[in-house]
């Protein structure tokens, strides 16, 4: 008989233990999620930045562009020295 109750408060400890376990479990999911879903909100907001960096970019280059042949046409017509010191 009081193997049986001892037998029976272990095996309701393991269920409580295992209840306890799986609510913990359960509850780092969530967490997990909710770093994943920032994680995924932060990787979106990288791309949305770099592709304003990107265009950013592309019209400093054509700015450069244009530049460097205004500059040299002016050069072709003897508007400026050879760039020589």
């Amino acid at each position: 008989m009081e193997e049986m109750l001892a037998l029976m408060a272990v095996g309701s400890t393991c269920v409580g233990g295992l209840m306890l376990v799986r609510a913990l479990a359960l509850r780092l999911q969530g967490k997990g999620r909710q770093a994943d879903d920032r994680l995924l909100e932060e990787v979106d907001e990288l791309r949305e930045r770099v592709a304003s960096l990107q265009g950013q970019l592309d019209e400093v280059l054509e700015r450069q562009d244009f530049t460097e042949r205004l500059l040299a046409q002016a050069r072709e017509r003897g508007l400026l020295g050879s760039g020589g010191a």
